[in-house]
Formats: structure tokens, C-alpha cells, sequence
């Protein structure tokens, strides 16, 4: 895509040894070719150290901007090899970039997982986008080059009821944008013969991307940073920074034309978006703070088009890569990144978003939307149509605009069953069902009917983890793999525990777990068979519904001398406990664990009266209270 899309990056002037000097010159004005040349001349003198890191570093980068993408491949490999893991990220994903452009996918994914090989959440990104743009069944139905595209630059499109908004370098010899309008077919997405949009507001430099506040008559743009005297302002022979202007259409002119608050003279700003609801500003800047080498941001946008503070949209969408021309549909971002997981070059990406700094992990629009190029400048219309930009071969100039329709793509199962009671089958309405993706976070959550039943819609050839749960009842889990073919899955039932069939109230309206009598053997504390019987439903209520907290009370009968007795039924209580503590119960959940002997006596048979063997049992006890739920 040449200078154009990069526009936005910040290409030092760095001072060599002085036959360098030259080369250097021509890189930070971004004449490539010039570049190239002498770099190359350079690099066969055989220099050593600092010099020929640098060297290759910018003729890598002149090559890959101007998409000659296995000859950048080439010279970022010849840094690779002297810098290893140490390579500077932005250039370790252009190397990366250059590899997928080339079909060289296999060492582009080996290379990936080495250098990010500490970084778990990056290479589960990676593995997760890979396996969606493996198995994607594109809705984009074709593609169409425009018939309006000149041998120049044409990118950006913006809508304006039947008018298409776009920059070009046409007309223009020195290759700098301007802003174009036609009007669009609908029937085939073609526009008629482009003219100047307002005459007025071209600048002799760089004006691009317009977008239209949702209300009002207020505009936002890009556009060089110029001195009073409308000269480029830049020094020291970098090229000039980018700014988003705001301005007031009247008539077929604009005028108030401002710098946004939020630009910063040393850093770029482009590619304004306003968003669908009308109260945000998108767009993409190279300032501090930022992932990498350009990221989106988002400003409140308010009724007069002042903005207020740049909040980045975070590692979710930004990347130590580039992330550049942000547009939304409903709640659906598009962007395009050179180091999300893609097919070379900038991809476009979706991602839906749940407010402007939580999204979904970005999903490769795949081909014939996505090339091996560079893909960018995604705008769609409610209809599903719009059009995108691509410097993809086979196109007529540098940078071409591209019009698209969509099929109606199934891409949804329903995965429905019921929610019932554990032990009698009753329905539990009401019942929450929460689902999480891959990477833990809740996409959605519904609720069981009346009847207990509930239906969700799941993505095809996805993975889930659905957690089903209400106030009383136990939380259960269930891993869901979805088909990568549309066929419903029911009958998927769940069974929730609830809390009051596992636990009896006493006379005095005490919760305590439900369980038999704990046998020991006669004059021992050991815990026998027969008693890991009964403890394993204390380990289920309490694994069950892990929030109870218990108390341990153990009782004899009266039989035997009181302190033995007593002695005797604190050992039972520690033993209980060490070994509900041995299958993995914290210690933190049980408070006490006391033996009481004879001294808290169910009925009358105290010391020195007659009872039965069954009157005696009665007092033979072990409690657990539930102190805490």
C-alpha cells in the first residue's frame, strides 16, 4: 500500500556513520526505492555492528512498505539470525507479516510461538484465531473492483446517504490525498465519475478519512500538520505528523476547520470513525502508552464536536503490531491488524464489543475480503454491502476500493435441554445459565422458563463452557463443543443439587447437613469404612455448595465414666475433621470440632438409668453444623 495506510508511524530520523547518512535521508522522507538502493550498496561492503543492524533494519522496512514482501522477508530473517528473540517487537511482526504474505505459515507459527513463548494469553489468542480463519465459511459473498479506481491511491470510503466519501492521490503528482464524492449504485456497489468534495477544504498536502457526526451538520478529517502559512510542517527531514481536524459543513463548503483536542504535535492521529450511536469518536494513533506501533482509541464525542480524554481500547484489539481504521456496525468493530492472526499484510478484522474497553477476542474476516496484502478501510452498510480497500494484485493503482455484498450465513446451533432438581426430576425455573468462551469471559447469560427448559444460541465450530446455577441449588458445569455444520443440539438436561434436600433442621431450628450415624470402634477415634460412608456426604455438601462453613459437635451416651467420654468424643471430632481435611475441605471452613462426651444428652438416659441399646444410640452422635452459608 506504499506510504499511504503507514502514515501514521513514526519513521525516525536516525543518524548513521556518514555513508550512511544518504540512505538515512531518503528512509525518514519515506522514498523506499531511493532507500533501497543504497542501503543495498552499503550492505555489500560487508559493514559489521550497530551500522548493519540498522541498515537492515530499514531496508527490511522499505521493502515492506512497499509490499515487496519476500525481499523484506529476506533482509528481517538476516536481522532475525544476529538478533533472535531480542528483535524489536514492531519489527518482529513485520517479519512475521512478510512470512504469511509469502505462504510461508508453517516457520511464520513456529517463529510466533518462540518469540511470544512466555506469553500464554498471546499464543491462546494466536491458536484461537488461527482455528477460526481454518474453518471460517465467509458470509462475504464477492468482491468488486470499482471502476472508478485510478492508477493512483483510492481508499477510505465514507457514507452519506447515496454519496460514497473517499481520499485519493488522483490528479495529484505528488501523491498526496485529497477528498473525493460519488454517487452510488445501488443495484452494483459502482459510483459515478468522481469530483472535489468542497472545494475549499483541500489542503496542498494530505486530506483524508471523513466521517459525519451523527447529528448536526459537524465533520472530522486527517490532515498534514501545517504551519500558518499552510506548509508541511516538518523538521529535521521527518516526515509530517498526522492530525484529526473537526469542522462545519455550510452549504457545499466547511468552515470552523480546527485541530481535534486530543491531537498531540509529536504523534500521529487519523482515521476518524464516529460511531453508530453518535457519542464516541474512533481512531488511530501512535501516542504513548499505546501496545505497539499504532493503536485505536476512543474520545466521548458531545453535541458541539469538542471530545474529551483518548481512552486506548486495550490488548483485547491492540497489538504490539499496527491497528489502524476503526468503523462499527450495531455493536460489531472492524479494524485492520498486521499481527492478529491473519493471511499477510493488514487483514480486517471483527470483534463484537461490550462497551468500549471490553470486546471479544477478533475474528479474521478471511477470504475474499482478506488477501495477502494489505486490507483495510472496512466500512459496511445495514444492508450488508459496503466496501472495503486493498493494494491486492490484480488491482488498477497503489491502492484500489472494493465493493462487497454478503450471503445469510447459518452460523448458530440452538443447544437447548432442561434444568431439573437432582433426586426427584422437578424442573427449576429461573435457573441461570451462564456461558463463557475460550477465554473465560461470559458472552452471554439466559435463563430456564417456567418449565425448566432453556434454548441458547451458540457459534458453530466453537468452544464453551456453560455454568448452570440458582440461589439454593448446587453449580454445575458443562464444557459444549459446537459442530463447524449447522445441526441443533437438544436434550442437553442438567441436573442442579438443591441445598435443602442435603440438610435436616433440629427442634431448635438449626441447619445441619443430613447424615447417618458415624460408627466407630468400640473405645477408638480411627475412622473406619463404615464412617467414610457418611463422611463423603459431608464432602459432597460442602464441595457442593462451597461457601457452607461447619462446626463438628460429637456425643456419647451416658455409658462409661464422664471425662473418658468426654476424651473420648473430642478425639472423634478431630478425627472427623483431619479427614474431611485430608480430601481437600480448607481448614478455614471448619470452625471447631469439639467433643462434648455425655454432657448434651438427647433424652433421659443419664447416669444410672436403665435404657435400652436403642435408647442409648440416640445419644451417640456426630453433628455438623452449618454456621455459615
Amino acid at each position: 500500500m506504499k506510504k499511504i495506510v503507514y502514515i501514521i508511524l513514526i519513521l525516525p530520523f536516525l543518524g548513521f556513520a556518514q555513508n550512511l547518512r544518504k540512505a538515512d535521508q531518503s528512509y525518514s522522507l519515506l522514498n523506499y526505492e531511493d532507500a533501497i538502493s543504497r542501503y543495498e550498496k552499503q550492505l555489500s561492503k560487508q559493514i559489521d555492528g550497530s551500522q548493519k543492524k540498522v541498515a537492515l533494519k530499514n531496508l527490511a522496512n522499505s521493502y515492506y512498505h512497499i509490499q515487496q514482501y519476500d525481499k523484506a522477508r529476506k533482509y528481517f530473517m538476516d536481522l532475525y539470525d544476529i538478533q533472535g528473540n531480542e528483535m524489536d517487537k514492531v519489527d518482529f511482526v513485520r517479519l512475521i507479516s512478510a512470512l504469511r504474505s509469502i505462504g510461508n505459515y508453517s516457520l511464520a507459527d513456529q517463529l510466533f510461538d518462540d518469540y511470544f513463548s512466555e506469553e500464554e494469553q498471546v499464543l491462546k489468542v494466536k491458536d484461537f484465531q488461527k482455528n477460526k480463519l481454518e474453518n471460517l465459511e465467509s458470509e462475504y459473498n464477492k468482491v468488486v473492483n470499482l471502476e472508478i479506481n485510478s492508477p493512483q491511491s483510492d481508499f477510505g470510503v465514507t457514507l452519506k446517504g447515496n454519496q460514497a466519501i473517499f481520499s485519493s492521490a488522483r490528479e495529484r503528482e505528488d501523491a498526496y490525498l485529497s477528498i473525493y464524492q460519488a454517487r452510488i449504485n445501488r443495484n452494483s456497489g459502482q459510483l459515478s465519475s468522481p469530483t472535489k468534495f468542497l472545494e475549499n477544504l483541500n489542503s496542498d498536502y494530505h486530506d483524508a478519512t471523513f466521517t459525519f457526526a451523527k447529528e448536526g451538520n459537524i465533520v472530522f478529517f486527517s490532515r498534514n500538520y501545517l504551519t500558518h502559512k499552510g506548509k508541511l510542517n516538518a523538521k529535521n527531514n521527518e516526515n509530517a505528523k498526522v492530525m484529526i481536524m473537526r469542522g462545519v459543513l455550510e452549504g457545499d463548503r466547511i468552515t470552523d476547520v480546527k485541530p481535534c483536542e486530543f491531537n498531540l504535535k509529536e504523534y500521529n492521529s487519523s482515521h476518524p470513525f464516529v460511531t453508530p450511536d453518535g457519542k464516541h469518536l474512533l481512531f488511530a494513533s501512535d501516542r504513548p502508552g499505546g501496545y505497539g506501533g499504532s493503536d485505536i482509541y476512543v474520545v466521548e464525542l458531545f453535541n458541539d464536536g469538542s471530545t474529551g480524554e483518548p481512552i486506548n481500547l486495550g490488548a483485547t484489539i491492540n497489538t504490539p503490531g499496527a491497528e489502524l481504521f476503526p468503523s462499527m456496525v450495531g455493536d460489531t468493530l472492524f479494524f485492520s491488524s498486521d499481527f492478529h492472526y491473519g493471511l499477510g499484510g493488514l487483514d480486517i478484522f471483527f470483534s463484537i464489543s461490550k462497551g468500549y474497553t471490553n470486546h471479544s477476542i477478533p475474528e479474521n474476516l478471511g477470504k475474499p475480503i482478506n488477501s495477502t496484502k494489505d486490507d483495510f478501510s472496512f466500512i459496511r452498510t445495514q444492508e450488508r454491502t459496503g466496501y472495503f480497500s486493498s493494494n491486492r494484485d490484480g488491482g488498477k493503482g497503489s491502492d484500489d476500493i472494493y465493493w462487497f455484498d454478503m450471503v445469510q450465513l447459518v452460523t448458530e446451533i440452538n443447544y437447548s435441554g432442561l434444568v431439573l432438581t437432582k433426586g426427584d426430576e422437578t424442573p427449576i425455573p429461573n435457573a441461570s445459565i451462564q456461558v463463557f468462551d475460550l477465554f473465560d469471559q461470559m458472552i452471554m447469560e439466559e435463563n430456564s422458563d417456567d418449565e425448566g427448559k432453556y434454548n441458547l444460541l451458540l457459534p458453530v465450530n466453537s468452544q464453551f463452557r456453560v455454568v448452570y446455577s440458582k440461589e439454593d441449588y448446587s453449580k454445575e458445569e458443562v464444557k459444549v463443543f459446537t459442530p463447524d455444520k449447522v445441526e441443533d443440539k437438544e436434550g442437553n438436561h442438567v441436573w442442579l443439587t438443591s441445598f435443602t434436600s442435603l440438610v435436616e433442621k433440629d427442634e431448635n431450628e438449626v441447619e445441619k447437613i443430613k447424615v447417618n450415624p458415624i460408627y466407630f470402634d468400640l473405645d477408638k477415634s480411627d475412622i473406619t469404612p463404615q464412617a467414610i460412608v457418611e463422611l463423603s456426604k459431608i464432602e459432597y455438601a460442602m464441595k457442593t455448595f462451597p461457601s457452607i462453613i461447619i462446626k463438628i459437635e460429637s456425643h456419647t451416651d451416658s455409658r462409661g465414666a464422664d471425662q473418658y467420654n468426654l476424651d473420648l468424643s473430642d478425639r472423634r471430632a478431630k478425627a472427623t475433621r483431619d479427614y474431611l481435611l485430608s480430601v481437600g475441605i480448607s481448614p478455614e471452613r471448619i470452625v471447631s470440632a469439639i467433643g462434648y462426651g455425655e454432657s448434651r444428652l438427647l433424652n433421659h438416659c443419664s447416669n444410672g438409668v436403665k435404657c435400652s441399646d436403642e435408647e442409648h444410640s440416640v445419644n451417640r452422635r456426630s453433628d455438623f453444623i452449618i454456621v455459615e452459608r
